[in-house]
């Protein structure tokens, strides 16, 4: 394989703070791989690094031959002063600039500008590009391409900065949390998309599906050392364990030869000293070894929440509509004690409004929402961060409270808290401004779980959290003794938390679903293709009875004529077309039958065999036209 990116003793420091040290590790051609770190390790300095964007203290990077970057960064840098499709295709590549022009023309409905790039088109061959271009834009939902960059949304500039760089196919793609700020159906686009493309990819990301289904190569950097695990999610996990039991139990091993070599050194008499001075360098070896702390730091999210009553929030027959848009129609809803509710859909649904219902920051156009009297809401907010930068962090958790109280008794000062947040003494009088994204959100979960609440409501909780946080979240959630509402576009989050979801649908419809997001995904597969099969029954139904009603109506129908030379020859090939085809659909079905495909696959194969039922029967109808000529 060709090593596309090496990097060479990479240190990296922030102002006091030593990032990473001295790491190295090579990405070839054609691999997909994920990196993954404890937040505040510097992940997106070493990626700013790696894409030129940045340099490091000391070391290297190598690009193997002049190869192009493709970077996706978590804040994207674009042009304000330019339309959306200026920016799409800032590109010195001769086809993107012709497909630019194009849509440029038919934006503008310019017939002649049309008809002349057409030419070119041709020329260059752009079609297919173009074709491409389209889906990529139609499926990160970017339609409007003559609106002014500055005036989109945060979400919408980063959808237009992936999409710039899919567009432009780089030999390597850097791609820092794509994820975020995607809905369910972009992301799952995406990883079919990054599954088959065939540059080589380096991404950070904290969505475990997506990791495990694109990525075929792991590194994880911690405590400054490079480790690197040639499989997908899953793998790295078993593997993971294996080398921390392990160190394990290399530690305890040399803390027991140290027993015996401190004794030794005890009794050593001076004048023997000499003579046993590699025992000395070896007695100091063993002793650093021995004292290497191999414990996986976690945050153990044992705050117990406020007691709950027989009420709890019951809605009746609420409704909700902005200008133009309906977002909530006649809904009922009681919760009930300590269940989890997930909530999906498109962007724009009302799933934030609905939050906003529940909490009382919005008032219902219609209907009522009574609040049971202990109920206390802790609700984290997508755009909750409102730290001052200059504040320290042990101020910011104090200014909520000195102490945590829980049911016995006992209580925990904001100190001890931050600890099981991760914050170590050190830390925790460090200012927020040098905290990265990740510790932030972290410090921000604090504050609203040390409130001590017993209903939680978590508007995309898993952003800029390393998965490691992630997988402490998720227990905490599921012993937590209250409600939880949670909307999430983590799949993997929401599988291992959620008891039911609530689906907005669009125009104010939202139903109640029994099962997390997996099981709602492929009852969705399901119900979509059995629409898709009976609408297919009933157009085809309505092409016979055209036909029929043709025959019937033409002027052979008392005497038939004969076939063409064209016509035979129609007809003898769609004899083998649609026999070739009847065993691709076979096979396709038995393919999805299997329980084998991985759910991509399923989704691809699926869309795969309704266009091919399509053309079947497009085939067949054909077929029974010419079969009515003698």
């Amino acid at each position: 394989m060709i090593p596309f990116l090496q990097a060479e003793n990479l240190s990296k420091r922030w102002g006091e703070l030593m990032l990473f040290e001295n790491i190295s590790f090579t990405v070839f051609e054609e691999q997909k791989v994920a990196l993954i770190a404890k937040n505040g390790t510097g992940k997106s300095t070493l990626l700013d690094i790696l894409a030129g964007k940045e340099t490091a203290e000391s070391g290297k990077v190598t690009l193997t031959n002049n190869i192009k970057i493709g970077y996706f960064e978590q804040i994207p840098k674009l042009n304000p002063d330019y339309s959306v499709i200026e920016e799409v295709f800032e590109s010195e590549n001769e086809k993107l600039k012709t497909v630019k022009a194009f849509e440029l023309a038919i934006a503008q409905n310019n017939q002649e500008k049309i008809a002349d790039i057409s030419a070119k088109m041709d020329e260059l061959n752009a079609w297919d590009i173009e074709v491409e271009i389209k889906q990529i834009l139609s499926q990160l939902k970017i339609t409007n391409l003559e609106q002014r960059v500055t005036e989109l949304s945060g979400g919408q500039k980063k959808r237009l900065a992936l999409a710039k760089v899919l567009i432009n196919k780089p030999d390597l793609l850097i791609l820092d949390e794509p994820t975020n700020h995607l809905d369910l159906e972009m992301i799952e686009w995406l990883e079919a998309f990054l599954a088959k493309t065939k540059s080589t990819l380096l991404m950070v990301t904290h969505d475990r599906y997506f990791l495990d289904r694109v990525c075929n190569e792991i590194i994880e950097m911690e405590d400054n050392r490079i480790y690197r695990y040639r499989g997908n999610y899953s793998y790295f996990l078993e593997k993971r364990n294996e080398r921390i039991e392990m160190q394990k139990a290399t530690v305890s091993k040399a803390k027991n030869l140290l027993r015996t070599e401190i004794e030794w050194m005890r009794r050593m008499p001076k004048a023997r000293g000499t003579k046993a001075k590699y025992r000395i360098d070896s007695f100091y070896d063993l002793k650093e070894k021995a004292s290497k702390q191999i414990s996986e730091k976690s945050v153990q999210l044992n705050v117990k929440s406020s007691r709950l009553g027989n009420k709890i929030v019951e809605m009746y027959n609420v409704s909700k509509s902005f200008p133009g848009i309906r977002l909530i129609d006649d809904f009922n809803y009681k919760f009930e004690r300590y269940e989890k509710v997930g909530i999906v859909g498109k962007n724009g649904t009302g799933k934030s409004t609905f939050l906003n219902l529940i909490t009382q920051a919005l008032l219902p156009d219609r209907g009522r929402i009574e609040i049971g009297q202990t109920i206390k809401f802790g609700y984290y907010r997508q755009e909750g961060i409102l730290f001052d930068p200059q504040e320290r962090v042990i101020d910011a958790v104090q200014k909520i409270a000195e102490f945590i109280y829980f049911e016995d008794g006992s209580k925990m000062s904001a100190g001890q808290m931050l600890n099981y947040f991760l914050f170590p003494p050190e830390t925790q009088y460090n200012y927020i401004e040098k905290l990265s994204g990740g510790e932030q959100r972290r410090l921000y979960l604090c504050t609203v779980l040390m409130q001590n609440p017993n209903f939680l409501i978590l508007d995309e909780p898993t952003n800029d959290l390393d998965i490691m946080t992630l997988n402490v979240l998720e227990e905490y959630l599921r012993a937590f003794a209250g409600c939880v509402v949670v909307v999430s576009h983590d799949r993997f989050f929401m599988d291992k938390i959620v008891d039911h979801l609530f689906v907005f649908e669009g125009d104010g419809k939202v139903s109640d679903f029994p099962g997390n997001y997996t099981v709602y995904r492929n009852y969705s597969l399901e119900k979509e293709a059995k629409q898709q099969t009976s609408a297919r029954a009933i157009e085809k139904k309505r092409n016979e009875e055209r036909r029929v009603k043709r025959i019937q109506n033409s002027p052979e129908k008392l005497g038939r004529r004969k076939f063409t030379f064209a016509e035979k020859r129609e007809f003898e090939l769609l004899e083998s077309e649609v026999a070739e085809l009847e065993e691709q659909k076979n096979a396709l079905e038995n393919l999805l039958n299997s329980g084998e495909l991985p759910h991509t696959e399923l989704y691809e194969k699926s869309k795969q065999l309704e266009e091919l039922k399509t053309v079947l029967d497009e085939k067949e109808l054909r077929w029974l036209e010419l079969s009515e000529i003698e």
